[in-house]
């Protein structure tokens, strides 16, 4: 008695790309728009000496950039796991 792995039980492995790729661009949006945003913040509380909006606008800046940077490895984590689970 051979037991072998279902290849056609995982069916739509395209369209979860094509999500995760509009999963991508809608965050990749959002978090330059937050960068843009809070630089604008960051550059009007330094120039009018005000510390509070000035480290808001670093913060926003700088959980801009980390949340671009999560959203890169995430996709490319989950095309990892979708190649690696077509090898199987």
């Amino acid at each position: 008695m051979g037991v072998f792995p279902d290849f056609d039980g995982l069916g739509g492995i395209g369209d979860l790309k094509q999500v995760i790729g509009a999963l991508l661009t809608v965050v990749l949006i959002v978090a330059v728009l937050m960068i843009v945003v809070s630089a604008i913040c960051w550059a009007l509380g330094a120039s009018h000496g005000n510390p509070s909006l000035a480290s808001k606008g670093r913060i926003g800046v700088l959980v801009g950039i980390g949340a671009a940077a999560l959203a890169g490895a995430a996709v490319a984590w989950m095309n990892w796991l979708i190649t690696l689970g077509s090898q199987l």
